[in-house]
């Protein structure tokens, strides 16, 4: 196959193509009632989190005969199949809605599930199946298309919650399971290890901070978990690197440390809260490869950035005294402020260093920004 031909696949996309496998979607639709009122927010979220870790030597012996089997069945204990329906722009000739499928996994008892947005994405009716083999209807709390990530919440108790992993506590060469349900064959568990980690300008999320494994991740692995070797969570499996369309070694997953901070501020507003200045900007080494900072490209107007008199040409080389290194620093440091935070950008006019004060806006969603 031509060396062009390699793409980055969403993991669900292929599952399209087999709804032959999918008998399951339909036992799970004759169990769909009426539509359930939206979910109350007023729940107090418990999230497990791990402790220490063991030692190597007692994590060798302690598998010598075992493998991963503690790990896995850990794991899987909180990871649901999810049935999507939706109204396809071209129906078939028995005029059936698409139908697709992919994974989650349980982060709270009181029903709180994570997955990646792609899953749940135009869906009109979301059904779960949890662990325990019933299916119910789940409502979309809230999901994050720049970071491919969704919250549902299903109306069940005492659910098994994942235990989650210390931020940055995975490194490469680590060991790490991906649970999941492939191609709807059932819940499936492969080992690999952590391949790289901090992987970004993929062009598959707006911000990207993925880990990259080896363990085999096909299309119905989407928004399953990935673990360590003791079964708590390091990541969201998202996409792959591939030919195919099929696992080749290459696959992607949300770290625990971003999966948390956006999971939070759905459960807590709906939504996540960013900073945004309105501007598109450029790397300054594309005009000098020893330049550092971010260049307006464009300014928004009546945005933050227009109110504030950042110009088109300026150069933004550091904000609140961090330095800038390039227009994703830009994106990401302020990405991460509140909405209405007040920010000084140091910035370049013409060779003039100056400094401009912004009171940053709510950054819009995707769809909200191509109006």
């Amino acid at each position: 196959m031509k060396a062009n031909s390699i793409t980055l696949h969403r993991l669900w996309m292929l599952l399209a193509q087999a709804v032959t496998v999918g008998a399951g979607l339909l036992i799970a639709w004759h169990a769909f009632g009426p539509a359930a009122s939206p979910p109350a927010r007023n729940d107090v979220v418990t999230i497990h989190e791990a402790g220490g870790s063991s030692s190597l030597a007692s994590t060798i012996l302690g598998r010598r005969d075992t493998g991963y089997r503690s790990a896995a069945r850990k794991a899987s204990a909180s990871v649901v199949n999810i049935y999507t329906r939706s109204a396809s722009s071209r129906r078939s000739r028995r005029g059936q809605d698409s139908l697709s499928l992919g994974s989650g996994v349980i982060v709270a008892a009181q029903g709180y599930i994570l997955t990646n947005n792609h899953v749940v994405d135009g869906a009109t009716e979301i059904a779960v199946m949890l662990p325990n083999g019933k299916v119910a209807d789940a409502q979309l709390l809230g999901r994050d298309p720049d970071t491919d990530l969704a919250v549902l919440k299903v109306d069940a108790k005492d659910l098994p919650p994942i235990t989650f992993a210390e931020p940055g506590s995975v490194q490469v060469g680590d060991i790490v399971l991906a649970v999941g349900d492939p191609f709807g064959v059932g819940q499936t568990v492969t080992q690999g290890i952590v391949s790289a980690t901090g992987r970004n300008r993929l062009g598959i999320n707006t911000f990207e901070n993925f880990i990259q494994t080896d363990a085999a991740i096909n299309p119905g692995n989407s928004g399953g978990a990935l673990v360590d070797i003791d079964g708590n969570l390091v990541g969201i499996n998202a996409a792959i690197y591939s030919e195919s369309g099929g696992s080749q070694g290459i696959g992607f997953a949300i770290p625990v440390s971003l999966a948390r901070e956006v999971m939070d501020q759905i459960i807590a507003h709906g939504r996540v809260e960013r900073g945004w200045i309105g501007v598109v900007a450029s790397d300054a080494k594309r005009g000098a490869p020893d330049a550092s900072g971010a260049v307006v490209e464009k300014v928004q107007r009546g945005g933050p950035g227009e109110k504030a008199g950042l110009r088109v040409g300026d150069t933004v080389t550091a904000m609140n005294g961090k330095s800038i290194a390039d227009a994703t620093a830009l994106i990401n440091e302020t990405a991460m402020l509140a909405p209405g935070s007040r920010v000084e950008f140091k910035l370049t006019r013409r060779g003039v260093a100056m400094a401009v004060a912004v009171e940053l806006g709510r950054r819009p969603m995707p769809a909200e920004r191509r109006r």
